[in-house]
């Protein structure tokens, strides 16, 4: 089943994302990844307001393989310098509907 991994990052500082952005790439595409909105063009239409710099979408051919780019050994630092470089929030949504 396919997942799709959500997220809104706001960078409180810059100095991870140069490294970042070319481990991400490579490694979301080794484990079958693929980057559907990667954008800081996004407006909030329902809810409280939730401020973001960027808002991130992913589908991931399963579960699995989004949790081996998230714990692979490559990522691990990259995932840090991230959080600790910026307030994200990461969904990991199944592709299903349970309300049917």
């Amino acid at each position: 089943m396919a997942y799709y991994s959500v997220l809104d990052v706001t960078p409180t500082t810059d100095t991870w994302i140069p490294d970042y952005l070319p481990t991400a790439n490579r490694l979301v595409a080794k484990h079958g990844g693929k980057y559907l909105a990667r954008t800081a063009t996004h407006e909030q239409v329902e809810g409280e307001k939730q401020e973001a710099g960027l808002r991130i979408i992913l589908e991931w051919p399963s579960k699995e393989a989004a949790m081996a780019f998230m714990n692979d050994p490559e990522y691990v630092p990259h995932l840090n310098a991230r959080t600790q470089g910026s307030v994200s929030h990461h969904y990991l949504i199944a592709a299903q509907d349970d309300l049917t």
